[in-house]
């Protein structure tokens, strides 16, 4: 008999009851929605640490990052998008597809970017609209620092576009405190929701480039969405993913009930025992500075193991579900994740999955040794 385990940074295991309140359905213009959706935008503010609006998309969270972009720019615009993995790649992909002028940062796959960096190109050019950045770039295992950028951003005209798609929910976050203009999630991560839903933070300074804006949407409007939330009784401009927001609503009771401090230390308590296990096990971390890599752990496949072939062993062999390198990454790292419905023991399990992979291609090492080091820090904490 296999069990299947889902241990990749998205989708991410989903709590029963997350799952169970997609069985009813009720009438997306009904009143009873209307308070489903009022709790969920509630939710969502709390979680994203925001006054701003809030709006929700049946998409993932592409579309609320092709929604930023074509919200809060007009054809020629110039940003600045900061790329170091396949989600930064994203950012320039769906700036150029609009017709911005993308001037790109590209820093390495597995390093963080340089808020100093952003200081020259800013100051460098003065008219520049928009600066994008990833703040958990879970192909690399990365989490960037938001806030210093944040802070940089903040003292020019430009707008502050973060993608916050992994991140939000499981680390630290503080859109309004951190001048994030515009915040992108999805439901996937650690809001331990099924796919399906994106969610977009919105500023005030970000609503005066959208009204200016000349860039063409229509289902993913912010203008539509404000006027249909706005209402006494908030609806969505067109039919939503009705089961996947009452499901997240539940999500968020959960988020609530733990409290995000909690979370956040939960997090950090599996990062620090993943990585502690990869390196008893004498394996390489892949991203250079780790200390906040409390998402994904990015690890170097050993020499002559491919981790795409480890990755297809794990899940055939033993149903456990790790995720391997993206783009240039294929078949040199595997990812270990850590995000939203994880326990310790699910860590425990996953680390154990890993021995019994690596051991399978004949890699070296003493059996156990990254289970121990995995349960002794788990054990030294209070999570």
């Amino acid at each position: 008999m296999k069990k299947d385990y889902i241990f990749t940074p998205g989708p991410t295991p989903v709590p029963l009851d997350v799952g169970m309140a997609q069985v009813n359905m009720v009438h997306h213009r009904s009143g009873d929605f209307g308070e489903i959706l009022r709790r969920v935008l509630d939710g969502l503010k709390y979680v994203y640490r925001t006054k701003n609006d809030v709006f929700i998309f049946a998409s993932s969270g592409t579309g609320a990052m092709e929604a930023a972009v074509a919200n809060c720019f007009s054809p020629g615009d110039k940003v600045i998008v900061f790329s170091g993995g396949k989600f930064g790649e994203r950012f320039v992909d769906i700036s150029r597809f609009f017709g911005l002028d993308v001037l790109v940062s590209e820093y390495e796959w597995g390093t963080c970017a340089n808020p100093e960096v952003l200081s020259r190109q800013l100051r460098a050019n003065p008219d520049t609209k928009g600066v994008m950045l990833t703040h958990s770039e879970t192909s690399t295992g990365v989490v960037n620092d938001v806030e210093a950028f944040g802070q940089i951003v903040a003292q020019t005209p430009a707008l502050f576009i973060v993608d916050a798609i992994s991140s939000l929910g499981a680390i630290e976050f503080e859109t309004d405190a951190w001048n994030v203009d515009v915040a992108i999630s999805g439901s996937q991560k650690g809001l331990m929701t099924p796919p399906g839903l994106s969610f977009v933070a919105v500023s005030d300074k970000a609503w005066k480039a959208v009204e200016s804006s000349k860039l063409p949407r229509y289902y993913f409007c912010f203008k539509s969405a404000k006027k249909s939330q706005s209402k006494e009784i908030p609806e969505t401009p067109y039919t939503p993913a009705i089961t996947l927001i009452q499901a997240v609503d539940v999500a968020l009771a959960r988020i609530r009930e733990e409290g995000l401090e909690k979370i956040y230390e939960r997090h950090e308590v599996f990062g620090k025992a993943t990585r502690a296990a990869v390196r008893a096990l004498g394996l390489e971390l892949f991203a250079k500075d780790n200390s906040r890599a409390n998402i994904c752990t990015s690890v170097v496949s050993p020499e002559g193991i491919n981790s795409g072939e480890l990755v297809k062993f794990m899940r055939n062999k033993f149903g456990v579900f790790i995720s391997g390198g993206q783009a240039k990454l294929k078949g040199k790292i595997f990812r270990l994740a850590h995000v939203g419905y994880f326990d310790r023991f699910d860590i425990i399990s996953q680390i154990s999955a890993l021995e019994f992979g690596l051991g399978n291609f004949g890699y070296e090492f003493e059996p156990g040794s990254g289970v121990s080091a995995c349960m002794k820090v788990l054990m030294e904490s209070e999570v």
